[in-house]
């Protein structure tokens, strides 16, 4: 067998590449994952991997995104927070709620963190930041790491990816990965979200980011307090802490 090559990242799991495959450890929630996944396939949804089984050690098999990724290092390259970037991220994530419409979970499908499908829901990614994305050429190939993927209105998972990428997280998290431009973001989450085809005020969005930040911030915490060592390990490193800076700030955020 080809050399296992440790991929960087992994906050909550980690994952190694096997020449065109990455091998992860599985959870309770990816052969729901996998079902997604193979309907995105069925779809011709490009820009998300493969699943393609389980190998000899139980492990999940993903086919591998060739590219780019930013990795662990601070600061993020300049492109990161380039309105090109932002725009194709925008593009990226309408399409994938357009395909995922049409999804319907299995019955007995288990989500990461919860989630129960009804209609008018789509399936998000709902990590789609920039450690999990893949780029060539300056063209955005795809997300990986669906680990977190459920249930969600469109509005939750583009929540999240706008506050990822515009960026909207606390001033002290995005200027670490090198974005200081504060006062271009509130054209940069218009920009966004015209991209997307999200045509409601500014205002009643942030709103939105904050109760999607809050929810995240809660969920740590709950994990945590249940034992789980990798959210352990995010409380410690204040990520949860991080988070709720975020949504003090963002009630300030200009709308106007």
């Amino acid at each position: 067998m080809t050399e296992e090559q440790r991929l960087p990242g992994g906050n909550t799991g980690g994952a190694v590449r096997i020449g065109d495959t990455v091998r992860r450890i599985p959870g309770r929630w990816t052969p729901s994952v996998h079902a997604l996944l193979r309907h995105l396939a069925a779809v011709d949804f490009p820009g998300a991997p493969r699943a393609l089984g389980f190998d000899e050690q139980g492990r999940e098999v993903l086919s591998f995104l060739a590219g780019e990724v930013v990795g662990t290092a601070r600061p993020w390259p300049a492109w990161v927070h380039s309105d090109d970037a932002l725009r194709q991220v925008a593009r990226w994530l309408r399409d994938l709620h357009t395909a995922t419409a049409g999804f319907v979970p299995p019955p007995d499908a288990v989500w990461r963190e919860g989630g129960i499908w009804r209609p008018g829901m789509v399936v998000g990614h709902n990590d789609a930041a920039p450690y999990n994305a893949v780029w060539a050429d300056g063209r955005l190939v795809g997300f990986f790491d669906w680990d977190f993927a459920a249930p969600v209105t469109p509005e939750w998972d583009l929540a999240f990816t706008a506050f990822a990428w515009v960026p909207l997280h606390a001033r002290h998290v995005v200027a670490a990965e090198g974005f200081t431009a504060f006062g271009d973001r509130p054209r940069r989450l218009r920009l966004f979200l015209d991209t997307y085809g999200w045509n409601g005020p500014t205002g009643q969005f942030i709103e939105i980011v904050r109760q999607r930040v809050t929810a995240s911030a809660d969920g740590i915490r709950r994990v945590a307090a249940a034992g789980d060592p990798a959210y352990r390990s995010l409380v410690e490193h204040g990520i949860d802490a991080a988070l709720e800076t975020a949504v003090d700030e963002l009630a300030d955020f200009p709308t106007g």
